[in-house]
């Protein structure tokens, strides 16, 4: 090892878990392997434990990591001198249960959009209208799970950086105030462009639905809201400058875009955007049906009042976490959060039995939808790659020196922070290379659908090109 002081520590600390941590590979295989040359050959409800066991499985193993990596960045469970406690304490540290929760959520909502990706991929590809309507199908799937795992995802976030801050003011202040505090702005980027994307690839959706014409004019102010939410996500709070230009603004905040660039503002954006995320996926839900209950006009009137109602509470909330002190400032993204969460769980719940026996007006016509927006699949996937490779920097980063924050310290002639633009330099080399690695994926799944080598020698390749076989001869020169 190249660090053997700190990977003997870890291991006296974490030396339960290694034997179980081995034990679950042994059990993903046997489920992976089950399950594919197992498909179509075992009772669907077995071939749906066998993923549903595959999917558990791989989940412990992810937590039983993320116990190692998190005590890294908290550790507890030790003594002042390092010695261990307690190994429950250890694996349970202060950041174990937030980045579990927004592990998983980022990993479905990744795998969602590598699955879209592929479906592009195969639909760009294909020749007939058959295969286009089956990936087109498959593509929505995937961009659907994707999406619905993408809204509640900045909530994880936000959990995750307030155990930070309780844990260490100093990590925190690292992280949001200090050397990483630019990378926030390439994170409010790269999702504002996901946000865009994937309501874009809704608004094309909705071109695949015959009667789709009652909700495409709402498109455009649904887009002035997100592009206006982007620009205030995207805001610094303070900007790289000359020293006249210091001088001239009297600080290093923009005298007026300044007021944007600080969490009530931003908490309060990334809440609309996602709330306006929510009425594009239900619009694109209603398209081609009309509600035909008694109580229609009454359910149409309570979502609209939830929706209004959630908007103007979170607007609300920010404007005044302008005139309170910081430690109430920082409690009001909680009241936000649980609001945007009760209106999208209660506008579903109105919205599945509003529609529960709707009327169709028009047929989804699978395979119908412009070619670019398979490229917005490819987009997603890759955006959303390169975004967790990303926030993977600044996870690791905020240890700085450390390899165990506050407890082993990095004397190596590398104990340094890599900079932001060589790290996004990295990041992007190793989405390069991950994606390679999903193309060679791809081309062997394709194989399965080649015919054999000796069946391919036999067929026919020109006009002239029969082989004695297929002409009804021998192959035996008389």
């Amino acid at each position: 090892a190249l660090y053997p002081k700190f990977t003997n520590y870890l291991m006296s600390v974490f030396s339960p878990t290694f034997l179980p941590y081995v034990l679950l590979f042994f059990a993903e295989a046997f489920f992976l392997y089950t399950y594919y040359y197992g498909w179509g050959k075992f009772h669907p409800m077995v071939h749906l434990g066998l993923g549903l066991g595959l999917n558990l499985v791989g989940t412990a193993i992810m937590l039983i990591a993320n116990a190692w990596l998190t005590f890294m960045m908290s550790p507890k469970g030790i003594s002042d001198t390092g010695a261990v406690i307690s190994v429950m304490d250890a694996v349970y540290n202060f950041t174990w249960m937030p980045i579990n929760v927004h592990r998983v959520i980022a990993n479905v909502a990744f795998g969602g959009s590598i699955a879209a990706a592929y479906a592009a991929f195969k639909f760009l590809q294909a020749e007939t209208d058959e295969e286009r309507a089956h990936y087109d199908w498959m593509g929505y799937i995937g961009n659907f799970v994707a999406i619905s795992a993408f809204l509640p995802l900045p909530f994880a976030g936000y959990w995750l950086a307030k155990e930070i801050y309780a844990y260490s003011q100093a990590l925190g202040l690292t992280m949001m105030g200090g050397a990483f505090s630019w990378l926030f702005i390439i994170q409010a980027v790269l999702i504002g462009n996901l946000f865009l994307a994937a309501n874009y690839y809704l608004w094309l959706g909705m071109g695949r639905v015959e009667g789709a014409q009652q909700f495409q004019k709402v498109i455009k102010y649904l887009l002035i809201v997100i592009v206006l939410c982007f620009m205030v996500w995207a805001t610094p709070r303070s900007i790289i400058a000359t020293v006249t230009e210091v001088r001239a603004m009297r600080g290093s905040s923009h005298p007026v875009l300044g007021f944007l660039g600080v969490m009530s503002a931003k908490n309060t954006a990334v809440n609309i955007l996602i709330l306006t995320t929510f009425m594009s996926f239900l619009l694109y839900r209603r398209t081609g049906k009309v509600a035909t209950v008694t109580w229609a006009k009454k359910g149409h009137a309570a979502q609209l009042t939830i929706f209004a109602a959630v908007a103007l509470f979170v607007i609300f909330l920010g404007v005044y976490g302008y005139f309170v002190e910081a430690a109430v400032r920082i409690g009001l993204s909680v009241p936000q959060v649980l609001s945007v969460l009760f209106a999208m769980v209660s506008i579903t719940a109105i919205d599945v039995f509003l529609f529960r026996a709707a009327r169709r007006t028009g047929e989804v016509r699978w395979g119908r939808i412009p070619a670019i927006s398979q490229y917005v699949l490819i987009f997603i996937a890759v955006t959303f790659t390169w975004l967790m490779g990303l926030m993977g920097y600044v996870r690791s980063g905020l240890r700085q020196h450390w390899h165990v924050y506050g407890v082993i310290r990095d004397h190596s002639p590398d104990a340094f922070t890599p900079t932001l633009g060589f790290a996004t330099q990295v990041v992007s080399v190793t989405v390069l290379v991950f994606f390679v690695l999903i193309g060679v994926v791809f081309w062997i799944t394709s194989l399965h659908d080649r015919p054999d080598f000796e069946d391919r020698q036999r067929l026919p390749h020109g006009p002239g090109d029969v082989s004695p076989e297929f002409a009804g001869g021998n192959s035996t020169a008389t």
